[in-house]
């Protein structure tokens, strides 16, 4: 077989027993060929000449020559190196990775079959896009490939990419280092603007996916691939537009130039721009212009790392005049503005003419360009690594002890005639520690340890941009300490000189849930003050928590505290007021006795049953002081004594009353001719009368209290913030009993007394007993709706207030005429007096 033609490449070689194969970006414009249809069309050619790109592949031939120095590092064998330029273009990658994997002779025999490939294994592409297109034409041969800067997540596909490695970490993780950050300041609305390529789409894929676990994507956009002017304007508008103010970047530095000169022309000022390893390093945006409006920015970037020995060996490059080391030349007429004898045979007149002509003793060692600038090798640094995982997975391959190798038969490989495949089992192993200290290895699925340094971009003594190292994120820290930042180094491109805030709502603060918007992020929200008895007790709460049963909630809605225990106490102004007024009626009733016992002869107390009165007025006086029984704590003695004892006392009250009655409708009955009832109830019939209907209410007041006691309760459910602290009647039925009987009681003794109102007498008992019985009834009828409706303890007070209107009642209305009687009017406290007729 005979190539045909051959590719017209730039790129590097050195001879040696096996050749490792490199591609670089040197070139990043492609200038495409005019296309006649008349002749055969001209090879693309290669423009703008990268000093940093031409450093990268620089680093791979130092790494090389220091590896074939070291007598024990693969002893016996040269490395030989192939190194292109991709010129940032795919089909020029496509062209050189053939070129590699084909070789450059012109013919090919069966004896081109044996022996070691052209190539045994690939440093690069740096590019995403460029690895993944590469690694399947590779793949295909298991030829190992190790790229030093394509961070694509999807080159992490074992499935896909089988032979694909790499000493720089996955964009998993720098999405990771970016989320820490963002974590650290707290930033929860984010704007994202990537690059149309694999390794912005990729990013964010993932970076959504990251930052969906805490915040939000206010908007994402993606660069035009032709730097269409009107899409770059679209993104500049969306960035005005957007409340967010962190914004990160994931994108090549081409994509990106048309939007940073946008941003200068439009003048955005107030964001936080966040760059991804791919630009935050870049020299390129290291300008005056743009410090104002990306100064400040926080970028993650490739570890960096120190290669002694290699300025010297960069210093030391000398013009070659060979085709297959091109772009030494390229690179000596770039750097020094001048052309070559050799180049200006093709070129016009006028051109030679206006050129300068190159000598090849040009001074290097006094220009300082990116090419010679060794204080910042993280790119470098890859290449070396890569280099060397390659060189030690060759050694390591050497070293196989016949009878235990990895391959068939327990057989290890033969140096001289060593396959991809073999090297490839090697590679995917490898662990070795460089001189810097760093440890190189891959994971299952071909990945570097990932370890990141955050850059900030700060004003240099230049004015323009420098890039100032203030942290570190390593995946194999402890949980939680991946992330460590020196704060005090930070600069902050904004007038508080602070961290910014980028929030769609602030913060929840506890007492508060979070509301989300109808049709917005989740980021967006409103907050919510906690029902009454809910609270929340930490920022953003999504829920308000209920508390325990006898908690309520305070003011401020973040903390359950006790309920307040109401009850009617002595000690406030409503307790205070009753128990006075309670006391004082027990007096008023003691002082009506004792004006009763002092005047007992008299006829106005001794008409109609002296004891009777007496009685009377002692039950009056246990009526006023029952009502003490319902102010204050309840107790399980309070509880089972206050209805009981007012109970008793009402029913003695009432049945003296009932019995007076009857005893004035049977003394008028007396007097009519062959009548002699009254001799059937004397005294010791009333007497027996009074007891009789006192003990039915103690026997109810017995069963009631044997079968369900009254006993204290905390009521829940009547008031949310408050615990009703009450007693709880137990049984209804005997509270209603016990009631019933007292109501029974008082409808007939107003009943008898309403028959007997109009019996004539000049001081007729009868209708002061009714008016009594009437004001009696009055209150307790009234009594019923005001209880059932009251809350708390002015239920209980409504019920004192029953209890003494009704004993003020029966006191003044049956007592207060007879004292007047008594202790104003005495002349009228004679037998003839109440004997006669009006």
């Amino acid at each position: 077989c005979r190539l045909r033609e051959e590719f017209d490449l730039y790129g590097l070689y050195k001879e040696g027993d096996i050749i490792l194969g490199g591609m670089f970006e040197i070139n990043f414009k492609t200038v495409y060929p005019e296309l006649s249809f008349t002749a055969k069309p001209e090879q693309l050619r290669c423009e703008r000449f990268d000093f940093t790109g031409f450093q990268l592949a620089q680093s791979m031939a130092f790494a090389i020559e220091e590896i074939n120095r070291d007598p024990a590092f693969l002893p016996n064998i040269t490395l030989g190196y192939r190194l292109y330029d991709n010129c940032e273009n795919l089909a020029v990658v496509l062209r050189a990775t053939t070129a590699l994997i084909s070789g450059e002779d012109d013919s090919v025999t069966d004896y081109s079959c044996t022996g070691t490939p052209p190539v045994l294994a690939i440093v690069g592409d740096p590019g995403s896009t460029n690895s993944i297109a590469v690694s399947r034409i590779v793949g295909l041969f298991r030829v190992p490939m190790v790229s030093y800067y394509a961070t694509c997540s999807c080159l992490s596909n074992r499935k896909e990419f089988p032979s694909f490695f790499r000493t720089i970490p996955s964009d998993t993780f720098q999405v990771k280092a970016m989320v820490q950050i963002f974590r650290h300041y707290g930033w929860t609305w984010i704007g994202v603007v990537v690059s149309n390529d694999d390794y912005g789409l990729y990013a964010l894929k993932i970076f959504t996916e990251e930052v969906n676990k805490f915040g939000c994507i206010a908007f994402s956009e993606i660069l035009p691939r032709n730097n269409n002017t009107s899409e770059i304007l679209k993104i500049i508008r969306t960035i005005k537009e957007s409340s967010a103010k962190v914004i990160a970047v994931f994108s090549t530095g081409a994509y990106l130039i048309p939007l940073t000169e946008e941003i200068v022309q439009q003048k955005i000022r107030g964001r936080q721009w966040i760059a991804s390893e791919a630009w935050a390093s870049s020299p390129v945006f290291h300008t005056k212009e743009l410090l104002p409006y990306l100064g400040g920015t926080i970028g993650i970037a490739v570890r960096r790392g120190e290669i002694p020995g290699l300025e010297q060996f960069l210093l030391q490059i000398r013009p070659v005049f060979d085709t297959e080391n091109n772009l030494v030349n390229m690179f000596w007429e770039t750097m020094f503005d001048c052309k070559f004898q050799e180049n200006t045979n093709n070129q016009n007149l006028s051109d030679v003419l206006n050129s300068k002509i190159c000598t090849g003793s040009e001074d290097i060692e006094k220009s300082k360009t990116a090419y010679s600038d060794v204080s910042e090798l993280r790119a470098s640094y890859n290449v070396y690594k890569a280099v060397y995982a390659l060189a030690h997975s060759l050694h390591n391959l050497m070293s196989c002890e016949p009878g235990k190798g990895p391959f068939q038969n327990n057989s290890c490989a033969d140096i001289t005639t060593v396959q991809p495949w073999q090297l490839l089992h090697y590679v995917a192993r490898v662990n070795f520690t460089t001189h810097y200290g760093d440890r190189v290895s891959f994971d299952e699925n071909g990945d570097a340890l990932a370890i990141y340094d955050v850059m900030n971009w700060q004003r240099a003594d230049d004015g323009a941009v420098k890039t100032v190292t203030i942290g570190l994120f390593d995946e194999s820290a402890p949980a939680g300490q991946e992330l460590t930042l020196n704060e005090d180094k930070i600069f902050w491109n904004f007038e508080s000189d602070s961290p910014p805030r980028s929030v769609c709502s602030e913060s929840c603060q506890p007492g508060t849930r979070k509301a989300t918007r109808k049709g917005e992020p989740l980021c967006c929200f409103d907050c919510v003050p906690c029902a009454e008895g809910e609270i929340s007790n930490h920022t953003d709460s999504i829920i308000c928590f209920k508390c325990p049963q006898e908690y309520w909630s305070n003011p401020s809605r973040d903390q359950c505290v006790l309920k307040e225990i109401e009850f009617l106490s002595y000690g406030e102004t409503l307790g205070i007021s009753l128990t006075t007024v309670s006391v004082f009626g027990a007096f008023i009733s003691a002082s009506v006795l004792a004006v009763f016992i002092y005047y007992r002869n008299t006829p106005v107390v001794r008409a109609n049953n002296s004891e009777l009165s007496f009685l009377l007025l002692l039950s009056l006086i246990l009526c006023f002081l029952c009502s003490l029984l319902f102010i204050g704590q309840p107790l399980h003695l309070t509880c089972m004594l206050r209805h009981v004892v007012f109970g008793i006392s009402f029913v003695l009250c009432i049945s003296c009353i009932l019995v007076k009655t009857i005893v004035v409708i049977m003394a008028f009955r007396a007097t009519l001719p062959d009548n002699n009832v009254m001799k059937w109830f004397g005294a010791a019939q009333q007497r027996g009368t009074v007891f009789v209907f006192t003990v039915i209410q103690a026997l109810i007041c017995i069963i009631w209290l044997s079968t369900a006691s009254p006993v204290p309760f905390k009521n829940t459910q009547y008031q949310n913030s408050k615990i009703i602290f009450e007693c709880n009647v137990g049984s209804i039925t005997g509270f209603s009993f016990l009631l019933g009987y007292i109501g029974l009681l008082a409808s007939v003794c107003f009943l008898l007394a309403f028959l007997a109102r109009n019996l004539p007498d000049n001081f007729n008992e009868a209708k002061f007993i009714t008016f009594s019985m009437l004001i009696f009834c009055a209150v307790w009828i009234a009594f019923i709706p005001a209880y059932v409706s009251s809350p708390g303890k002015y239920s209980d007070a409504v019920e004192i207030f029953a209890i003494l209107a009704s004993s003020f009642g029966l006191l003044f209305a049956i007592f207060a005429p007879k004292c007047y009687i008594i202790l104003l009017h005495p002349e009228k406290n004679t037998k003839k007096a109440l004997m006669g007729r009006a």
